[in-house]
């Protein structure tokens, strides 16, 4: 019911996690990254708790694939799970559970990891790595491009209702969260939408936490 990926800009160092899905509010469960650590989603028959688990194992060195590794010989139930991490350096690994749900796939590229399941065919996870591939610019643009990719590859075998996008770089929050919780259009192109309006103003919004003094007008009705 998931499809998803992982991501690092190789210019910048910033990492990503674009999600989608038929089921509610999929990147508030699935979607986790830290700046200067990684990127990690969790999904199929969630546990949230694997993405913090994962991530933090990363930020102690060890790679993606030790770090899902160590997660598989201690967590429960692993055999439901399905988990993309992308570390620094382009590496990643991918985890997908014995009991993955319907028609799955997973793929991997150099700086991008792409899984799903409940899927329409097993080859949309590839189509995810090979947009992104394929796109320049914004890491944030090469995020919906991706999710573009596999949901013209089939996606999911249902529609899909909920998307989401989250963006780290070097400061210690999300420098976009960007989601879709329900609607019965496309979530992805609402989270495109979102993102067009946001990525002009995305570099404003750091400057304004780290120096508001520097920081450019807010934009608004009284700001002057």
């Amino acid at each position: 019911m998931t499809f998803s990926l992982v991501a690092r800009c190789a210019e910048t160092g910033m990492f990503g996690v674009a999600v989608s899905s038929s089921s509610p509010a999929v990147a508030a469960r699935c979607s986790h990254a830290r700046a200067g650590v990684g990127a990690v989603a969790s999904q199929n028959v969630t546990d949230p708790t694997l993405g913090g688990r994962t991530l933090d194992l990363m930020r102690k060195g060890l790679t993606a694939a030790e770090s899902l590794a160590e997660v598989k010989r201690g967590a429960r139930f692993i055999e439901y799970r399905q988990i993309l991490a992308g570390v620094l350096a382009g590496r990643t690994a991918v985890h997908s559970g014995s009991e993955t749900l319907g028609v799955w796939g997973q793929a991997e590229g150099w700086d991008v990891a792409s899984g799903g399941n409940l899927l329409a065919n097993e080859d949309v996870p590839r189509a995810i790595v090979d947009g992104f591939e394929s796109t320049a610019g914004h890491l944030g643009d090469r995020l919906v491009s991706a999710l573009r990719a596999g949901l013209a590859a089939g996606g999911e075998a249902g529609p899909v209702r909920s998307a989401g996008m989250l963006l780290v770089d070097n400061v210690s929050w999300p420098v976009a969260d960007l989601r879709c919780d329900w609607t019965e259009d496309c979530p992805i192109e609402a989270v495109a939408t979102a993102w067009s309006v946001y990525k002009p103003q995305f570099d404003d919004y750091i400057q304004r936490a780290v120096d508001p003094t520097a920081a450019p007008s807010y934009g608004v009705p009284g700001d002057e």
